[in-house]
């Protein structure tokens, strides 16, 4: 029998795209360099800023140095309306996904989270109205590590003193995370209702994996 309950972020409980993007491609216009100029800088941070070797301000410093435009007031334009994007996105969660955690821990699962995050994501989402109803959470930037690596999903399990087969993990299917999940022994499910056919979010339908179409019929799921 399922004792806790486990998440993605992105894309699971939160969406980027109900919101305004701010991604390199609205960042590179805010400094007025050129979109394949920035990514060639910004994309190959992406790891490094993922498991907290780099912050947000580091990399975007030394692209606009790399660009000769850096200034101190540019920066910090760039950085707020990052974090402020990412704060967006916890304004337009679906209708169901607090009365989902509420029920979950009303009935006395353990919820986790288990999220791949950058610098200025992990500060917003522990600011944020879901963080509460997390019994531990365990984010790539601050843990060092990244899904799909087993030892974050362990490192869950050992702080919840659960077993894999007493876990279900819910994710939109990003970074392979329901294919390491499933082959821990947990029972790995997707979580449908953010997806959108033809939008760039990086997760399609997986077939091969349980899906749920709705925050609140995880809470059916679990009981099955």
């Amino acid at each position: 029998m399922a004792r806790a309950v486990i998440f993605d972020m992105f894309e699971t409980l939160i969406t980027h795209y109900h919101s305004p993007l701010y991604f390199g491609t609205q960042m590179a216009e805010d400094a007025g360099i050129p979109e394949d100029k920035f990514h060639s800088l910004w994309r190959p941070t992406e790891h490094e800023r993922s498991v907290g070797k780099l912050t947000l301000e580091e990399v975007l410093e030394m692209i606009l140095r790399e660009n000769h435009c850096y200034s101190e007031t540019l920066l910090k334009e760039i950085v707020e309306k990052r974090i402020a994007a990412k704060e967006e996105c916890f304004r337009h969660l679906h209708t169901e996904i607090i009365p989902m955690l509420s029920t979950l821990k009303k009935r006395g699962f353990l919820v986790g989270l288990i999220s791949n995050c950058f610098s200025e994501e992990a500060d917003v989402i522990r600011r944020s109205e879901l963080f509460p109803y997390f019994d531990a959470i365990y984010l790539s930037y601050e843990q060092g590590i990244q899904k799909p690596d087993e030892e974050i999903f362990q490192r869950c399990m050992d702080g919840f003193s659960v077993k894999a087969e007493e876990c279900i993990y819910v994710g939109d299917g990003g970074s392979n995370e329901l294919e390491t999940a499933r082959k821990l022994g947990m029972k790995a499910v997707q979580a449908a209702w953010y997806l959108q056919e033809g939008t760039a979010q990086p997760s399609k339908r997986k077939h091969d994996f349980f899906q749920i179409e709705k925050p609140l019929d995880v809470v059916n799921f679990v009981d099955m």
